[in-house]
């Protein structure tokens, strides 16, 4: 059985994905980040940049003590290779894998976080940050747009590389992103809805999900108090 230490967001929902995908069975741990318990001292032992999601896999491959991994990406790969899928084995396809998950991990999650974050959270409007972080976006939208064009999957088969992607597409709108500019992304994007495993993982916890950030939430993931500038 796995531990699945887990707030419905964009990270969060890509293990969620891949277990539903896997059939692996787990139990949910609401970590509600919009009200500090990821800084909680028995999560930091799992997780110690106090980030979700995280894993414990009471049942590792070759047996033994429990493991547990934190970050997405890690926990995506070491959940392909206790499956044994939606990794290719040979080297070739394994690295293609792999570079879209570490191009996922380092451009797109969070260069769409940052673009939120300023669009959507900061206490003052930065008419640069946006510009910034929104043009960033879309230029990577872009990318997978080509890498898309002939292929079903970002790695042609579908993998990993589509879990970790995925979720971040969900909020293009709000970047103003048109979606009929990337046609191959929004064929894409259907098409991953279309699956009946990610429709089962986007009702994870979905009853923890809060439409808005209360000042609360906002001092916790932010660190400024929204009703003061700093």
């Amino acid at each position: 059985m796995i531990e699945l230490f887990y707030w419905p967001t964009p990270n969060g929902w890509k293990i969620s994905i891949m277990l539903e995908e896997c059939e692996l069975p787990y139990e949910l741990r609401p970590v509600n980040i919009g009200r500090g318990e990821q800084f909680k001292p028995e999560f930091l032992k799992i997780s110690p940049n106090n980030r979700m999601p995280a894993i414990i896999d009471h049942d590792p491959p070759g047996g033994g003590a429990p493991v547990s991994v934190f970050e997405s990406g890690a926990i995506l790969v070491y959940l392909a290779e206790k499956t044994g899928r939606f990794m290719p084995k040979d080297l070739r396809g394994r690295f293609t894998v792999l570079e879209w998950v570490m191009w996922q991990m380092g451009g797109l999650g969070p260069m769409a976080g940052q673009a939120s974050h300023f669009m959507n959270y900061a206490p003052e409007k930065i008419p640069y940050a946006i510009d910034r972080y929104s043009k960033e976006v879309q230029r990577l939208v872009g990318v997978l747009n080509t890498r898309l064009e002939g292929r079903d999957y970002i790695a042609g088969e579908y993998s990993i590389a589509d879990m970790a992607s995925w979720p971040w597409t969900q909020g293009l709108e709000r970047f103003g992103f048109d979606l009929s500019g990337v046609p191959n992304v929004k064929r894409w994007i259907e098409a991953m809805r279309a699956r009946p495993a990610v429709v089962r993982a986007m009702e994870v916890g979905k009853e923890l999900r809060q439409p808005t950030l209360d000042a609360e939430a906002k001092k916790v993931l932010f660190g400024h108090d929204p009703e003061k500038k700093q």
